[in-house]
């Protein structure tokens, strides 16, 4: 195929060549109506290029097939059989996923290492979730991708599941084996979907982790905004095979997913892709060495522990993208949150993410010498400045299987079915009726219908002490949780 062409981006283009003129959605008429207030910070060009996709940049038969042309050329990009953009985000993308691999009602393995937005997917779906349990790393207080053991357990003893949901990479970038539990999923003609959110770059450049459509995905959803270059919520579902219906697929998209699509999520896709296909192996190139750099020097400074190639030497991952740069700063007497605020503080530099034990920072293509120098000397001047950042109560981190709770209801049924909000210390065996999930990484603790236990009590509670965020729960506090009425 042709990728030099940007279906979307050329009919923008033809869009302010033609110079219509519109009589419907969006009603600022390209920027004419906005606040020159409003105009004045994000500039005009961002209004101007805000297009209906039906009567702007396409007719309303769709006869051009401005989207779908650019959709075959991002799946020939990637080795998928079918791509479909979505301008929700990933967020509504895994839900479309799991709803058209499993219904109401039905069964589905999913990764327990989860991001809210799956759980959510539960929710709202109404599917029997299966949680196959992540591999918990005790001395990183870290939890890894599941194993293909783990999923070949959970298919025996639930053979009627319709499909299994992996997560991978992990916020912190260790990976899975796709390879071995697709395998494991189609020997029981079970369909893999992988919400490989932080993996959009994977498929372009050899020294990156497996693509999950290269080593049997049937389904890979991606948020492109995460790792690649479209603008925030750009997503792309991508279909291999046969196990996935596109047609099944396409209705739960359209049941989940917006009316109102984004021309700036569509044209920043299509032209990301373009970059890809004609440029990405040398721009991720270039980024694996510096990110090489970044990593050479990150693991000589004192009080720092670097996350590298030992997950892999130990069994714990199967891969590691080398583009995150993922440290534990525990020895410098701080938490990882403490570090991200004094980063921002001091240096003006903003982390990827940040927890109780350690800070992330994401390479990407848009890197340059000049924020590889910033990276490095500002995690450099943290570690001379860590003394001066007054000590806080650490979070009592729990042993590992003590986050394993036990699923005592459906998710569905706890989170809509009458609720009370109690004392903390008194939630301790009740069933859960909300999330609480401490961001980043948005991995819930605790799930609607699982049975609250002292130690992630403790956990949360001096958590939150620590400086965690549970933005999710009735009370951010955790002083209270709500729990199913008795």
């Amino acid at each position: 195929m042709d990728h030099s062409r940007v279906p979307v981006l050329e009919a923008l283009e033809e869009f302010r060549r033609r110079g219509d003129v519109a009589y419907g959605p969006p009603g600022h008429k390209q920027g004419r109506g906005v606040d020159p207030r409003v105009l004045e910070i994000l500039g005009k060009d961002l209004f101007r290029d805000d297009v209906l996709s039906l009567n702007g940049l396409d007719d309303r038969r769709q006869s051009q097939g401005v989207v779908s042309q650019a959709e075959e050329l991002m799946a020939d990009a990637v080795g998928a059989d079918k791509a479909f953009f979505s301008t929700c985000g990933s967020s509504l993308s895994v839900k479309t996923a799991m709803l058209a691999v499993a219904g109401p009602g039905e069964k589905i393995l999913i990764s327990r290492n989860a991001h809210k937005s799956v759980i959510a997917a539960v929710i709202v779906n109404g599917v029997d979730p299966v949680w196959v349990h992540p591999k918990f790393d005790g001395e990183r207080h870290m939890a890894h991708p599941p194993e293909p053991d783990d999923v070949r357990r959970a298919l025996e003893a639930h053979p009627d599941a319709k499909g299994m949901l992996l997560i991978t990479p992990t916020d912190w970038g260790t990976c899975a084996d796709i390879r071995g539990v697709a395998e494991v999923c189609h020997e029981r003609d079970v369909a893999l979907i992988v919400d490989e959110a932080w993996g959009a770059h994977l498929p372009f450049h050899p020294d990156l982790p497996a693509w999950g459509m290269d080593v049997g995905a049937d389904l890979v959803v991606t948020s492109v905004h995460k790792m690649g270059g479209a603008v925030e919520q750009s997503s792309v579902f991508h279909l291999k095979g046969d196990r996935v219906s596109p047609d099944v697929l396409k209705q739960r998209e359209d049941l989940l997913g917006t009316t109102s699509a984004s021309s700036l999520v569509f044209a920043t896709l299509d032209g990301w892709r373009r970059q890809m296909v004609e440029q990405g192996h040398a721009l991720l190139g270039t980024a694996l060495r510096r990110a090489a750099r970044v990593r050479e020097a990150i693991a000589e400074m004192p009080g720092l522990r670097l996350l590298d190639r030992e997950v892999v030497d130990e069994g714990l991952a199967a891969e590691l993208d080398p583009l995150k740069i993922s440290i534990d700063v525990r020895e410098l007497g701080i938490s990882g949150m403490q570090a991200a605020e004094w980063l921002r503080a001091n240096r003006h530099v903003d982390m990827g993410a940040a927890d109780t034990c350690r800070i992330n920072a994401q390479l990407t293509h848009a890197d340059d010498d000049r924020t590889e120098e910033l990276l490095i000397e500002s995690v450099r001047a943290l570690v001379e400045g860590a003394d001066s950042i007054e000590r806080q109560p650490r979070a009592k981190l729990p042993e590992p299987g003590a986050l394993e709770l036990e699923q005592a209801v459906l998710p569905r049924e706890a989170f809509f079915g009458p609720a009370e909000q109690v004392p903390a210390e008194k939630a301790v065996g009740r069933v859960a009726a909300e999330m609480l999930s401490p961001y980043p990484p948005g991995v819930p603790a605790v799930a609607p219908g699982e049975v609250i236990t002292s130690e992630v009590v403790e956990y949360l509670r001096s958590g939150v002490a620590a400086g965690m965020l549970i933005p999710d729960a009735a009370d951010p506090t955790v002083e209270t949780i709500r729990v199913m009425a008795r």
